[in-house]
């Protein structure tokens, strides 16, 4: 099993314990990774990356546990290989932003 997959299956092992997938449709989820960026952005408001990162770098951790959390029971929910989907996107960005 991969290191991804473990993730995933402990993620899913924990929601499902607390009988919380019947909450985690495709469309909470998505609007879930919304607002757990958004409270990420919320540690930079107003002050520069430095600053940020002094004060809140604990928060900043979790934010971002949040998203990728959400974002993998999405792609658990949906069926997509994390691997295989970054890859491809990896390939896509390659042709549209060549390297010069």
């Amino acid at each position: 099993m991969s290191e991804i997959q473990s993730l995933i299956s402990a993620i899913n092992e924990f929601r499902d314990e607390r009988n919380w997938r019947q909450y985690h449709n495709p469309k909470d989820l998505a609007i879930s990774i919304s607002i757990e960026a958004a409270e990420l952005l919320e540690d930079f408001q107003w002050i520069d990356s430095e600053e940020a990162l002094k004060k809140n770098q604990e928060n900043i951790r979790e934010e971002i546990a949040d998203v990728l959390i959400y974002s993998l029971m999405l792609c658990s929910d949906l069926e997509l290989d994390v691997k295989e989907i970054v890859e491809e996107k990896i390939v896509k960005n390659g042709r549209k932003y060549p390297v010069e």
